[in-house]
């Protein structure tokens, strides 16, 4: 009758020494990954560090050649003198007009041909998407002559249409290429289904199939709009005049007048990036999420 509550105390102590916790495996694979990470950021940050504690320093600073130093005085009236001088305001406009414009009706048709081509039981639909494909590799320097030519002879030099078409010409078949895969991907079953609801064709496409592809679209839009905003070979051939310049124009025009006023110059450029990021913030959360989660009922 005694061994019995020995044996059990026994056991429970073994099973206690068993049942520690032991320190998980390193994950080698995360830490080189997390090491990646920190180095390729490392890469971004410190020119942007450095182009940002510039914008802030006097010539006396820069003269000292403290380049990742702080400023003796944090000069904010680099900013107020680099839109003066730079017609920030002016430039900024014409690339957000441009790009408010562009970017969406570029999407919007490269949606529309994508779709038909993607969704529609068409000929040789897939040669039509090889041309797409092969017209999104055609460099811009090759056609900046006769695109001079063309535009000089319908009197759309130094208009905001002449600018914009050529960029919806050069954008679209590369979004047209990359969103006829998303369409292909799409469940048939999605679309059948809404076709026996009554649903037409332009319905299923815009209130169906684009939300589902809406990570492509946010994607495209994001790329899009920064290449846009940053365009420059067709911009500086197409535009003439100081009042219709575009960003990339006016950087440009500010380094050339002002190059070593190294202030306000990274101010400048500073204040061009904003856009940008402020529309990546925007549409960053779309990069990750699911495509096609819940298009389809059990």
């Amino acid at each position: 009758m005694t061994a019995i509550p020995v044996a059990r105390t026994a056991v429970g102590s073994d099973a206690g020494a068993v049942a520690a916790p032991n320190r998980p495996p390193r994950d080698w694979g995360t830490i080189g990954l997390w090491v990646a990470l920190l180095i390729t950021a490392a890469f971004w940050l410190v020119p942007f560090a450095v182009m940002l504690l510039t914008s802030f320093k006097s010539r006396a600073d820069l003269a000292s050649g403290s380049t990742l130093g702080l400023p003796s005085q944090w000069l904010w009236s680099n900013y107020a003198d680099a839109v003066d001088t730079g017609d920030l305001w002016i430039s900024g406009s014409n690339s957000l007009l441009v790009s408010v414009i562009k970017v969406p009706l570029g999407l919007l048709l490269a949606a529309l041909a994508a779709y038909a081509l993607a969704r529609i039981h068409m000929r040789r639909a897939k040669w039509v998407v090889a041309v797409f494909a092969v017209g999104s590799m055609v460099p811009i320097q090759v056609a900046l002559g006769p695109m001079f030519q063309l535009l000089l002879k319908a009197d759309l030099l130094d208009t905001y249409v002449g600018l914009i078409l050529p960029y919806l010409a050069f954008g679209v078949p590369y979004q047209v290429f990359m969103l006829y895969g998303s369409f292909r991907a799409i469940p048939d079953e999605v679309e059948e289904s809404a076709r026996l609801d009554g649903a037409s064709t332009f319905r299923i496409f815009w209130q169906i199939c684009c939300p589902l592809i809406k990570p492509t679209l946010a994607a495209l839009f994001v790329l899009d709009f920064v290449s846009t905003w940053n365009e420059y070979a067709m911009a500086s051939t197409i535009l003439q005049s100081g009042s219709m310049a575009t960003i990339p124009l006016a950087v440009q025009n500010f380094s050339a007048q002002h190059g070593t006023d190294y202030g306000p110059l990274n101010a400048f450029i500073i204040m061009t990036a904003i856009p940008v990021l402020i529309v990546y913030l925007l549409f960053q959360r779309y990069f990750v999420s699911g495509a096609f989660s819940g298009a389809v009922k059990g």
